[in-house]
C-alpha cells in the first residue's frame, strides 16, 4: 500500500513537471523583463488609471488657489505681473487673517512698478512664503527673504514626461531645503498641534506625529533605478471635479468672494494662464482649465499641500509600495496560480473561465489595496505571468494527456493482443509442443497430428490479424475468442462470462476429455459499474482459469463454474477435482488477476482443495463508492 502511494506520488510529480519547468522559466522572464524596466511605462499607465477611477473626493476647504488668468493679465495689460499688484494682493488677502500664503510667482528680479512696496509686504507679512529653484539650474528668492520664508517648487518628472511624485525637501549646496507644499503645511498643521520631525521607521523622511510619509525609493514600484534623490513622496492627488476653491485675482480685487473662505486657510498665489504655460502633464487627473493632461503648477503644489495635511489631519491615505521582494513573491505566486489552472482544469473552456475569473479578481483586489490602503502591487506583470501559465501551460499539460493517452492504448492494446494470443494461439502451440516432448504417439500418427494442430495454429493467428484490423473502438467494445466469434462487452456481464464458458469449453484441451460433471450457475448481477476494461478482465480471468483446467488438471471429472452475488459483494469461482499444478512460484496470469483484484478493490486467491482439486477465486463489491 505504501509502496502503491509513494508510485501515485511520483507519478504526480512527473505530470507537475511538465509544465512547471516552463512556467518557471517564464515567471523568471517575466521578472527579468520587468527588472530592466521594460513594462514601466505600461505599469504606469495602470496606476494612473487606477487613480483617477477612485472615488470622488470633497473639495479641501482648508487651501484656496488664488489663480492670475488670461482675463487678469488683461486688465493688467502686461506680463510679468508688475510688484505693485502683487503688493495690493498680499495686503488684501492679509487683511482677511489667511493662517499661510504662498506665492507662486518668481520674484528673484525686479518688475516695476512698485517693487519697493512688494519688498516692504514681505518684511512686515510674517506668513507670506515665497519660492526659489534649486534643482538642477537655480533661480533665487527675492532679495532679502529670510531662509524660513523661502519654499523651493522643483518638481521631479518621469521619462514619460507626466508628474507621479512631489519633492519634499532636497540637500543643496546651500544646505538642506524644504519645499514650499511642506512649508504651508507645517505651519499650518503646527497650530493643530503636529511638528514637523524625522521618520521613525525611515529616520530619512518626515512625519508629523504618528503619520510617517513613506519615501520613495529608486525602485518604488514600477520604477527602476529612478532618481530617489531627498525626500520624495507618490502624489496623492486629489479625485473630484472641483478639488479646491478658485478665485482670480480680479475676484480679490472686486471683492467677488466670502471673507471666510479665506480666513485661517492656506492661500496660494499662481498663474493659471496658458500663455505663460507654467503647467505641468499628468494622467490622474484632468486640469481645471480646457487643456487636456496638463496640470498648472499651482494646483500641483495645492494637492501636494492637500495631502500632506489630509494624511494626518484625515487620515487619508499616504501612496506607498511594497519592498522589491515582496513585489516579486506577489508576481511568482500568481504565476504558480497559473500553472496550477493549467494543471487542475480538464478543459480548455474551464481554464479560460478559470484565468478570467482570477484576472479580474486580481484586478479587482489591486484596486481595492490602493483606494483602502494606498498600497500600489503589481499588475501588469501579475496578470501577465498568470494568462502566460494559465493558457500557455495548458497547452502543454493538455499536450502531455493526449500523449500519454496514446501511449496509455497503445500499451492496451499490446496487452490485449498478448492475452488474446496467450489465451489462444499459445494454447495450441503448447500443446503441440506438449505432444513433441511426450512422444505418446508413434510416428505415422504424430505428424497428423502436428500437422493439424499447425493448421489450428494458423488459423487463430489468421483470426487475431483480422481482429487487429477492426475499428479501434470495435476493439475497445469487443473480446475476441476465436475467428467468427466475438463478444460484446457491452452485455450483461452474466451473458459474456456464460458465452466464455461455453466456447472455452468446446476447446481441444486434454483434461477435457475426463470431465464428467460440469456444474454452471451464471446469476444476473449488476454491472452498471463495471468499465469494459473490467468486465474485459474478468472475461480473460474466466478464460485463463478453464484453459489451466483443460491443461493440467489430470484426472478431472467434475468442474463447478459458478457467479454468484450475495452481501454486496460478487464472486466468481472455478473449482475442479483433478491434480493440478502444485507451485508457488507466481505466474504472468496470476500477477495479472491480481492486480485486477486490487483495481476492483476486491479479493483474488487460488489454493488447492482437498483430497485433491483446485480453487480459483474473485470477488468484488458491487458499491460505486469502492471504484477508483
Amino acid at each position: 500500500m505504501q509502496l502503491e502511494f509513494w508510485k501515485r506520488i511520483k507519478e504526480e510529480i512527473t505530470i507537475w513537471r511538465v509544465g512547471a519547468l516552463p512556467g518557471i522559466l517564464a515567471i523568471a522572464l517575466v521578472m527579468a523583463t520587468r527588472i530592466t524596466g521594460s513594462m514601466q511605462s505600461l505599469e504606469w499607465l495602470v496606476f494612473d488609471s487606477f487613480l483617477r477611477l477612485r472615488p470622488q473626493e470633497s473639495i479641501d476647504e482648508r487651501i484656496i488657489i488664488i489663480g492670475i488668468n488670461e482675463e487678469d493679465i488683461s486688465r493688467i495689460n502686461t506680463y510679468p505681473i508688475p510688484d505693485k499688484e502683487l503688493a495690493i494682493l498680499l495686503r488684501k488677502l492679509y487683511s482677511l487673517s489667511p493662517r499661510e500664503i504662498g506665492l507662486d510667482i518668481f520674484r528673484n528680479l525686479p518688475v516695476e512698478p512698485g517693487h519697493s512696496e512688494l519688498v516692504t509686504a514681505f518684511q512686515n507679512f510674517k506668513n507670506v512664503i515665497a519660492i526659489e529653484k534649486v534643482l538642477p539650474e537655480q533661480v533665487p528668492p527675492p532679495l532679502g527673504l529670510p531662509t524660513e520664508k523661502v519654499g523651493f517648487v522643483d518638481q521631479i518628472i518621469d521619462t514619460d514626461g507626466k508628474l507621479r511624485r512631489s519633492l519634499l525637501a532636497t540637500p543643496t549646496t546651500k544646505g538642506y531645503k524644504f519645499s514650499l507644499s511642506l512649508k504651508l503645511a507645517t505651519a499650518y498643521l503646527k497650530q493643530e498641534g503636529f511638528h514637523l520631525e524625522n521618520g521613525i521607521h525611515d529616520e530619512n523622511t518626515v512625519r508629523f506625529g504618528k503619520t510617517e510619509f513613506p519615501r520613495f525609493l529608486s525602485n518604488s514600484g514600477s520604477y527602476v533605478q529612478a532618481d530617489d534623490g531627498g525626500v520624495q513622496v507618490l502624489l496623492n492627488f486629489r479625485i473630484g471635479e472641483e478639488r479646491f476653491r478658485t478665485l482670480t485675482l480680479h475676484d480679490i480685487k472686486t471683492g467677488n468672494f466670502q471673507p471666510e473662505w479665506i480666513r485661517d486657510r492656506i492661500v496660494i498665489i499662481g498663474v493659471v494662464a496658458s500663455s505663460v504655460k507654467d503647467w505641468i502633464t499628468t494622467s490622474t487627473i484632468s486640469s481645471t482649465k480646457p487643456a487636456p493632461g496638463r496640470v498648472y503648477g499651482v494646483e500641483v503644489l495645492a494637492h501636494t499641500t492637500s495631502q500632506i495635511i489630509s494624511s494626518v489631519l484625515d487620515k487619508r491615505v499616504l501612496l506607498q509600495t511594497w519592498s522589491e521582494g515582496w513585489e516579486y513573491l506577489w508576481i511568482l505566486s500568481w504565476g504558480l496560480l497559473g500553472i496550477v489552472f493549467a494543471r487542475l482544469t480538464k478543459s480548455p473552456f474551464i481554464n479560460l473561465l478559470a484565468v478570467v475569473f482570477a484576472s479580474i479578481n486580481l484586478v479587482f483586489a489591486s484596486y481595492i489595496f490602493l483606494i483602502v490602503w494606498g498600497l500600489w502591487v503589481p499588475i501588469v506583470p501579475t496578470i501577465l505571468v498568470l494568462v502566460l501559465n494559465g493558457f500557455g501551460m495548458t497547452a502543454l499539460y493538455q499536450y502531455d494527456q493526449a500523449l500519454r493517452s496514446r501511449m496509455n492504448a497503445h500499451l492496451a492494446l499490446i496487452e490485449r493482443t498478448f492475452e488474446t494470443i496467450h489465451n489462444g494461439p499459445l494454447q495450441t502451440l503448447a500443446k503441440t509442443l506438449k505432444c513433441i516432448k511426450d512422444r505418446d504417439l508413434p510416428p505415422n500418427e504424430l505428424v497428423p497430428q502436428l500437422e493439424t494442430e499447425l493448421e489450428k495454429l494458423n488459423y487463430e493467428l489468421r483470426g487475431i490479424y483480422e481482429f487487429l484490423q477492426q475499428e479501434p473502438i470495435t476493439q475497445g467494445s469487443c473480446l475476441y475468442l476465436r475467428k467468427g466469434l466475438l463478444l460484446n462487452l457491452k452485455a450483461p456481464i452474466h451473458e459474456v462470462l456464460y458465452q466464455v464458458y461455453n466456447s472455452t469449453l468446446e476447446r481441444d484441451f486434454p483434461c477435457f476429455k475426463t470431465l464428467r460433471v460440469k456444474i454452471r450457475t451464471f446469476d444476473p448481477v449488476s454491472d452498471r459499474y463495471l468499465s469494459v476494461e473490467q468486465k474485459l478482465g474478468l472475461c480473460r480471468f474466466l478464460e485463463e482459469a478453464l484453459c489451466n483446467v483443460g491443461k493440467h488438471a489430470k484426472g478431472v471429472t467434475r468442474l463447478e463454474v459458478t457467479c454468484t452475488s450475495y452481501e454486496g459483494w460478487c464472486t466468481l469461482s472455478i473449482v475442479d477435482n483433478g491434480l493440478g499444478i502444485n507451485s508457488s512460484k507466481e505466474g504472468r496470469g496470476t500477477q495479472q488477476f491480481r492486480n485486477l483484484a486490487k483495481q476492483l478493490k476486491g479479493k483474488y486467491r487460488r489454493s488447492p482443495r482437498f483430497p485433491k482439486g483446485t480453487l480459483c477465486e474473485l470477488s468484488w463489491p458491487l458499491t460505486r463508492f469502492c471504484y477508483c
